[in-house]
């Protein structure tokens, strides 16, 4: 019993003693002693977000909060680790309760949908029969453009629907399998519906620029003054099939609530670092958060450790998806292969184009395809770029290699089986895999990337970019107090609108930025000085 009382008076001392000098607010431990420390980071802007955690070492994403009492669309975005945000997720649901997933651009992800239509203009519509059929339907083109066998089972159906809206999210969780990246993803759902989308009466003509151009090209096409074609033409088994594909996606088409025809699909969320909004999170000014679907029949065994909430978040996340023993889909246009396929809508893989980069645009990181470009050279042998993909989950960009097979591991180049580079952007290294199935397993040494192409040089971290930051309680405020500014040189009657610009003017420039940021368009260097000049000349 001594030993007891001494042990418990020792307890009380140290709860005497945190309770004086407790723990700084900003210290945040790991999760489990098997996990690295903690990333929690806010920012006012993505781009910022985006180039932290590319920067970082640890595995950590980019995602978007919206804050209640703030103007409409203005976004905070939050760097971290998927299982540091589920663990406060969980804790901090006030704060945390407006949450989105930023897809980065070129990030290897899951095929997802987005699927909205008016109740009250759309009157005995059956949601859950059309959202049945839907995935149905992309079950049966997922086999027959790439040979992937899917059913509902692996369709994670998520429901945020209204009294006046009926709202899913839709998330294959393929086996063993994803898309390059969103744009791609578009390419191949412009495809598949686009029987609906180019039915005159629909009035959903939407112009495209992919594959479902040159099917609807190779499938309607018909010379001008031969009646007799055009009646054979319409009798073809791909005319009929066509039509068939027509009359079977008709419950896609919906109106909104001003009574347009509209489409049930929103075409709109295939763009670069897009904001997809997260299992359990709500528009800001709505409750509807997303929830597992009634008619959901999604299966997916929780790993070890992973509760089965966790698990169906983990599920939920775009672009969670590892390197290991992934096949990456492509939709890319080949007018003269398309001529002689039997597939209407896209064609598995990608092309060989002349270039270097072959098949497709250059990757987020240009340097690093250029540094890979002076890699792949030996003994007169230049090779090329043939497809890249990015995986945000470990930060790795796997180059297929064309004309080019030096294989560390057999000392040669090999005959027939293209090799791949992997460049580790968080390590900074590369090292080569193969194609051959002698060398499946083989990983060469790592070697270091160039000190000007590491992301890490590239970028300077500054603590002051971290604008907000959340306190114990979950509450996310500004980093600095106003009171707590430098004070200015400039008196406080001389610090008119005359001086500073207007308040309007500056709450439209803001939205403009958030505006480009969002469609993430390139604007050259030479734009920019030009910009600068013409300011300055005012």
């Amino acid at each position: 019993m001594r030993k007891w009382g001494d042990r418990l008076k020792k307890v009380e001392q140290l709860a005497q003693s945190f309770q004086l000098k407790p723990l700084a607010t900003h210290y945040k431990p790991r999760l489990w002693p098997c996990q690295p420390s903690s990333v929690w980071k806010l920012f006012p802007r993505q781009c910022m977000a985006i180039g932290f955690a590319q920067s970082c070492k640890e595995a950590v994403h980019v995602f978007a909060l919206e804050k209640e009492k703030t103007s409409l669309g203005q976004r905070i975005f939050l760097v971290t680790s998927y299982s540091e945000l589920w663990h406060y997720y969980r804790t901090y649901t006030q704060s945390l309760m407006h949450c989105y997933e930023v897809i980065p651009d070129g990030a290897v992800c899951k095929l997802y949908f987005d699927l909205e239509f008016h109740k009250p203009s759309n009157n005995g519509a059956d949601g859950k029969a059309m959202v049945s059929s839907l995935i149905q339907y992309v079950c049966d083109k997922l086999m027959e453009v790439y040979g992937i066998d899917c059913s509902a089972n692996d369709v994670l159906n998520l429901d945020s629907s209204t009294e006046d809206k009926f709202s899913r999210h839709l998330i294959f969780n393929l086996q063993n399998a994803a898309f390059k990246d969103n744009i791609h993803m578009g390419r191949f759902i412009h495809a598949i519906l686009h029987p609906v989308l180019s039915t005159p009466k629909s009035g959903l003509n939407v112009g495209m620029n992919s594959v479902a151009e040159n099917s609807e090209t190779r499938t309607h096409a018909v010379s001008e003054g031969t009646p007799a074609k055009a009646d054979e033409m319409a009798e073809s088994p791909q005319a009929k099939r066509c039509k068939q594909e027509e009359t079977d996606l008709k419950f896609l088409q919906v109106k909104n609530k001003d009574g347009q025809d509209c489409l049930f699909v929103d075409l709109g969320v295939y763009t670069k670092n897009r904001n997809f909004r997260l299992y359990k999170s709500s528009k800001v000014g709505k409750n509807s958060a997303f929830k597992v679907a009634d008619d959901n029949t999604f299966i997916h065994k929780p790993d070890k450790g992973v509760s089965e909430e966790e698990s169906v978040f983990l599920a939920s996340l775009v672009c969670n998806m590892s390197f290991t023993g992934q096949r990456i889909l492509t939709s890319d246009v080949l007018e003269a292969k398309e001529s002689k396929t039997s597939r209407p809508h896209c064609q598995q893989g990608s092309a060989t184009y002349p270039g270097s980069l072959s098949g497709c645009l250059s990757s987020p990181h240009q340097e690093v395809d250029n540094f890979v470009l002076t890699v792949i050279k030996k003994d007169g042998v230049h090779g090329s770029i043939r497809r890249w993909s990015y995986f945000a989950v470990e930060q790795l960009l796997v180059y297929d290699i064309a004309k080019y097979r030096w294989c560390e591991n057999v000392e040669r180049f090999h005959k027939s089986n293209n090799i791949m580079i992997v460049v580790d952007l968080k390590e900074e290294v590369w090292y080569q895999k193969c194609h051959d199935p002698e060398c499946r397993n083989f990983r060469s040494s790592s070697y270091p990337l160039p000190q000007e192409i590491c992301v890490s040089y590239i970028m300077t971290l500054d603590e002051d970019d971290q604008a907000y930051l959340m306190d114990d309680a979950g509450n996310i405020e500004l980093s600095q107090a106003p009171n707590q500014a430098p004070e200015s040189t400039v008196c406080p009657e001389e610090a008119t609108d005359d001086v500073w610009g207007d308040g309007q003017d500056d709450q439209d420039y803001l939205e403009s930025l958030d505006d480009f940021e969002q469609n993430n368009r390139d604007i050259s260097d030479q734009l920019l000085l030009k910009c600068m000049a013409d300011f300055e000349s005012q």
